[in-house]
């Protein structure tokens, strides 16, 4: 792996060292986070049970599945604003805090947590990078239990040009006016490989690229790649850095990761299709392509 410092990123703040979190953990205002959620069909042990069982110390648990529309038929869609703003601000976050998010392991929720703070108006947000096993792998203390927080006020005001629906990608397929990627697996992407969410069909939106949220990090510690590495890792997934994007995924979670990676790389203009394939992929009309089906 490439030498270069993190610091050559566009975006630095958003991402957090353990020995710079170590330093301001105890620091006013700020608060950390681990996010998560059960993929349909988990086995014991559940995310919150891992929770419960050891994490960051003065960590919350922010339940993916449960902040969101609970409304709609869709897993964990973003909720309105002022159900969001309540539901964090119950969860013990103000609006005046700095949040540090962290995944388990792998670099799968994190950026969904990121994605929607920052959605909402919350500008204050940063990742861990390597999250909790590298907070683990370095001695660092761990703590036990569930975290309770006073409730805080949380101002929550939706950024519309973060968040894709159905109707706004069918249109990009028309116009051609923003680029698709997806970052599930190959195997899910082309159609080889069954689909996660139950009930969908397989393969991809048309005309959209792949690049697999995993290959945007370190196999081993889960930590960012350089930013020339991941520069390169969307180039050669076909993507053209000065277009628009929209991220997309089996359910708007690790579409979040790719949004993070190009945030990191300065892109402005990066939105989410928060339906994703849980919604696309049902049947209908929605037009699939698979490998066989260009």
């Amino acid at each position: 792996m490439s030498k270069e410092r993190p610091s050559a990123y566009k975006n630095p703040d958003s991402l957090i060292s353990t020995e710079e979190l170590a330093n301001i953990i105890d620091s006013p205002n700020v608060t950390v986070v681990e996010a998560a959620f059960d993929m349909p069909g988990s086995k014991p042990p559940l995310a919150l049970e891992k929770f419960r069982e050891g994490h960051i110390p003065s960590a919350i648990f922010f339940d993916i599945d449960a902040i969101c529309d609970k409304a709609s038929s869709l897993p964990h869609m973003i909720p309105s604003a002022q159900e969001f703003g309540r539901d964090v601000g119950n969860l013990g976050i103000g609006s005046d805090d700095r949040v540090i998010v962290y995944d388990r392991d792998g670099f799968k929720f994190a950026p969904r947590v990121w994605w929607e703070l920052r959605t909402f108006g919350h500008k204050t947000v940063s990742i861990l990078d390597g999250g909790f096993a590298k907070w683990q792998s370095e001695g660092r203390s761990v703590e036990r239990g569930i975290t309770k927080k006073e409730p805080r006020t949380f101002k929550a005001t939706l950024s519309a040009r973060s968040v894709r629906s159905k109707a706004d990608v069918l249109k990009i397929l028309d116009n051609k006016d923003e680029q698709l990627i997806d970052a599930r697996s190959k195997g899910r992407f082309d159609g080889s490989s069954p689909e996660s969410w139950p009930g969908r069909r397989s393969g991809h939106i048309p005309g959209s690229l792949n690049l697999p949220y995993d290959q945007i990090v370190d196999p081993r510690t889960h930590a960012l790649l350089p930013e020339g590495e991941l520069r390169q890792r969307f180039q050669h997934a076909g993507l053209e850095l000065n277009k628009p994007v929209v991220t997309s995924c089996g359910s708007g979670v690790t579409a979040c990761a790719l949004a993070f990676a190009l945030h990191l790389l300065g892109k402005q203009d990066v939105a989410v299709y928060d339906g994703s394939w849980a919604e696309w992929g049902l049947p209908g009309e929605t037009p699939v392509a698979t490998s066989r089906q260009p």
